[in-house]
């Protein structure tokens, strides 16, 4: 059992979507890393493979509590129900999380910035919150979050701007830079206050910049420059024994194609659509009804990002669910704008409601099946008995989804290649008593070059979304005492993060745990740890969070 001496005993740094092509890049064009370097170089470090799907909702949970999504239970940023959803916090995640295994064992933790642990349940130590909590989240202890802003000034989760508005690149590194130093002093002074025997600091911004600022390598250096600041801030203030670092998945370039599942799956038959605005909302949908669109009211959020009044966008969005009914789709007004160069001029101006009015969409009811978010990376049945108006006997369930995998499988894209890696059952990838909350059907897109789209167009190939999106290939990084550096982390995968950290901590790995002890510390043997409590669920505080969540693209 560790003693604690002059600071925690493991420092685990989670900095997202960090991978080896990244930093290699960020080398090559100069970028000042001393301290990351010093920690990657002066131990041992390597590739981690991420699961799918590869999002930072699942993905964090998976690393802090070392178990995949069918034992704990978060398979993106949303928890559906039926045709219901909310977005995902920590009520949703059903497998203990480290610094709740190591209070049974009693040893304490500060934990910063990790998303998804919003609301905190009670612990040996602190946790201020990070990504899908409000800016104001619940904190443990409960007083805590008054206590940080008065030891250290301001503290946010999210950076100012996000959620909309015009902001020019150089005003958005300035507000990552500053959420960075936030996460780093709330850090240091709970962990000069609680004395843990666990640190945990997350930063968020390294993902972030490269949705907000695709192709913009300046910007991304000065992010990892602030990061690289603030952890050598931290280690100097706290002197752990053991640093690791590791990261929810990596993240690079595509330059394949977008997918549209759900068009692929209407061509075959197994999707149903509908016009005028009747099939399941989009993100944007869901931003532009449940948090900006007030129609028939005067109130602030009548203004849409200077699209015009609530009123004058609730009458276009009339005229064009009718236009659409009748067959005039916003898609064939894209192709149109798109011949005419006009394309990208019209979406700045007009009101999302309005286009997606006019929009083709999957009538989720009446489908068999389809695609609920390019994040789950699957397929979901329509269910009957399961599904609220599910349209598959139980008795085809089988015989539809290996139909569905039969014709996915065999999807090239226009230059001849497999659109992709795998489609397989669900039991393929998740295993545990949450697995029937994930999709039916996992589909892996072709090296994560290509981007599954939930959009219902006329074509099922089309350019990327997103020209900057996740990889399967993060990082983990090791140094300090006990820590072997000649030790290969050849292999290395998100679920072993958590019986590792226990391992560094003398402790052994948990039996329910999808993950090893990585060779680099001694193992400590394996034992079963105490049944998490069941909790009831709890609704996120939704109206910022889903707001932020659309306007990064992952919903």
């Amino acid at each position: 059992m560790p003693s604690r001496g002059t600071g925690p005993e493991t420092l685990l740094v989670g900095i997202d979507a960090a991978c080896e092509p990244v930093l290699d890049r960020l080398a090559d064009a100069g970028a000042d890393l001393p301290n990351l370097r010093a920690v990657l170089e002066g131990g041992t470090s390597g590739s981690l493979e991420s699961q799918v799907p590869p999002w930072t909702a699942s993905a964090w949970p998976s690393l802090y509590t070392g178990t995949n999504p069918g034992k704990h239970g978060v398979f993106g940023f949303l928890d559906f129900d039926g045709y219901d959803w909310d977005v995902v916090n920590a009520t949703d995640v059903k497998e203990r999380a480290l610094w709740e295994l190591l209070d049974s064992q009693g040893l304490s933790s500060v934990v910063v910035n990790v998303p998804v642990t919003d609301p905190p349940r009670a612990f040996d130590g602190a946790l201020v919150p990070g990504y899908v909590a409000p800016d104001d989240p619940t904190c443990h202890p409960a007083d805590l979050l008054d206590d940080v802003r008065a030891a250290i000034g301001e503290y946010r989760v999210y950076p100012r701007h996000t959620g909309g508005g015009e902001t020019t690149t150089a005003e958005k590194v300035a507000e990552y830079r500053e959420t960075i130093g936030m996460r780093a002093d709330a850090f240091r002074y709970l962990e000069d206050r609680f004395a843990p025997d666990f640190g945990f600091v997350e930063f968020q911004a390294t993902d972030t910049v490269f949705h907000e600022c695709p192709g913009e390598l300046d910007a991304v250096r000065a992010v990892y420059e602030a990061v690289d600041e603030q952890v050598g801030a931290i280690i100097d203030a706290c002197d752990p024994a053991t640093v690791l670092i590791a990261s929810d998945h990596g993240i690079g370039k595509y330059t394949g194609y977008d997918v549209r599942l759900n068009t692929l799956l209407r061509d075959a038959g197994f999707t149903e659509t509908a016009r005028g605005g009747r099939g399941m909302p989009s993100w944007d949908v869901i931003r532009d009804e449940q948090f900006l669109d007030a129609s028939d009211s005067t109130d602030e959020h009548d203004e849409r990002d200077g699209d015009g009044s609530g009123a004058e966008s609730s009458a276009l969005e009339r005229a064009m669910r009718t236009a659409a009914r009748v067959g005039i789709t916003s898609q064939r007004v894209g192709r149109v704008l798109e011949r005419l160069g006009l394309a990208e001029i019209v979406v700045r101006h007009v009101p999302k409601g309005m286009i997606r009015a006019g929009t083709e969409q999957v009538d989720f009811p009446a489908s068999r099946a389809y695609a609920r978010s390019h994040i789950e990376c699957g397929i979901r049945l329509n269910v009957a008995g399961r599904e609220p108006d599910g349209v598959v006997p139980q008795e085809e369930y089988d015989a539809v989804r290996e139909a569905i995998i039969a014709f996915l499988s065999g999807i090239e894209t226009p230059d001849g290649e497999p659109a992709f890696d795998d489609v397989a059952p669900r039991e393929a990838y998740f295993e545990g008593p949450e697995a029937d909350r994930g999709v039916d059907v996992v589909v892996v897109p072709r090296a994560f070059d290509q981007f599954l789209s939930t959009q219902v167009r006329e074509t099922a190939f089309g350019p990327p979304t997103e020209p900057f999106n996740h990889k399967r290939d993060g990082l983990i990084a090791a140094a300090g005492e006990g820590v072997d550096t000649d030790a290969s982390l050849a292999g290395a995968h998100l679920f072993d993060v958590a019986p590792t950290v226990l391992a560094s901590l003398g402790l052994a790995r948990g039996e329910h745990m999808d993950g090893d002890v990585l060779a680099v510390v001694e193992s400590a043997g394996e034992r079963a740890y105490p049944a998490i409590d069941e909790r009831d669920r709890e609704a996120t505080d939704e109206r910022a969070v889903e707001e932020r969540l659309s306007d990064l693209g992952y919903l």
